[in-house]
């Protein structure tokens, strides 16, 4: 990681006037990077993703996009599990209070989401996106990935 890309990620952070909500951010910045084992990267204005994979879509747009990553909003944590969440229930049922989208999963308190499943869903998103892009030779879009198989 680059000295302009550590600033950066740690402006986003130092920036969260909220204090439990900074907190917040900083443990999950340091545990989504210990479980992905990649640096954090600014994305977006106040996006931190971390790790990167190639996306193909049929209409022959491409580029790169991170892995997983989070967002810390002013009234919950956005986090972005790019792999979608199809096949994931079986962690999300574990993860405590949240509401999700195809690929988003919103909390409001860190305090209240259990570690090890949060620790788990980072990893298997990591694995399934990685997996998808090997056997595809890039990822097709959201609604294409084919779901996780829960073992």
């Amino acid at each position: 990681m680059t000295d302009s890309d550590r600033a950066a990620v740690d402006e986003i952070i130092a920036d969260i006037s909220n204090e439990q909500r900074r907190s917040d951010a900083a443990e999950l910045l340091a545990l989504m990077a210990a479980v992905s084992g990649e640096d954090p990267k600014v994305w977006s204005s106040n996006t931190i993703g971390f790790g990167q994979y190639h996306y193909r879509y049929k209409t022959g747009q491409e580029g790169d996009f991170f892995s997983v990553g989070f967002s810390p909003r002013r009234d919950r944590i956005t986090l972005y599990i790019m792999s979608g969440l199809r096949g994931f229930e079986d962690i999300l049922e574990r993860l405590g209070p949240h509401t999700a989208s195809k690929s988003t999963v919103h909390i409001k308190r860190l305090a209240e989401i259990d570690r090890d499943a949060l620790s788990e869903l980072i990893a298997e998103c990591v694995a399934h996106i990685t997996a998808v892009e090997e056997s595809m030779g890039a990822i097709p879009r959201m609604n294409d990935i084919p779901p996780r198989n829960a073992n």
